[in-house]
């Protein structure tokens, strides 16, 4: 299995991060709660959005391979719209979210930013980001142009900063020569505390942006 960091900055250039692991033998379970614990730990400690998602990927590293229960099929996309989310954890003001985030192969996400730093850690399948960058002209101040993309496979960590704009494709992997398109994008995501006045979605064709 993969097992790469990857780190998006706010203009959209990604970059590999070294993976550091917690490598002490786990004596009991790294249930939710802890994890939830240490990360609160790490918002008090640090302030800076990088340092705070440098610190927190070896954490979700070692959630992830001790809560086995995350790599089962708990997910399943919606027939309708070809994604679902599962909410693990989300307290009113409390500024962490976590999902189980699944997507059928072919289904596209709107281009957005996040207006928060956030991390995606990907379960199963193949999932494509295509990074984004604004690139103001004088018809339209909320222009953007194509700066990159990243394929994630299971094992995968991608951290990103508030402003990075991308949007993702649900890829249909392959086993053994085998397509195994029937089965769905999953991920883990984990997001800050939102500023929704920079939150928004991108359309590409129109200039536009808009907050969402």
């Amino acid at each position: 299995m993969t097992k790469q960091d990857w780190f998006v900055t706010n203009e959209g250039q990604c970059h590999p991060w070294e993976v550091v692991s917690q490598a002490e033998e786990l004596t009991r379970p790294y249930r939710l709660y802890r994890f939830l614990s240490d990360l609160e730990d790490v918002l008090d400690r640090i302030t800076d959005d990088q340092q705070r998602l440098q610190a927190i990927c070896p954490l979700v590293r070692k959630l992830l391979t001790s809560a086995s229960w995350l790599q089962l099929p708990l997910l399943q996309p919606d027939p309708g719209t070809g994604w679902a989310v599962s909410t693990l954890y989300d307290e009113p003001f409390f500024p962490l979210t976590i999902q189980l985030v699944a997507w059928e192969p072919g289904i596209a996400s709107p281009i957005h930013n996040h207006g928060s730093w956030g991390l995606v850690a990907l379960l199963s399948g193949q999932e494509k980001n295509i990074f984004w960058q604004r690139s103001p002209s004088l018809e339209s101040p909320d222009c953007i142009k194509p700066v990159g993309d990243r394929l994630l496979t299971p094992g995968d960590i991608l951290c990103l900063m508030p402003d990075a704009i991308h949007h993702i494709e649900a890829i249909s992997a392959e086993c053994n020569s085998e397509a195994i398109g029937d089965q769905p994008t999953i991920s883990f995501n984990l997001y800050g505390e939102t500023d929704y006045d920079r939150r928004f979605e991108f359309d590409p064709i129109q200039g536009t942006a808009k907050n969402f």
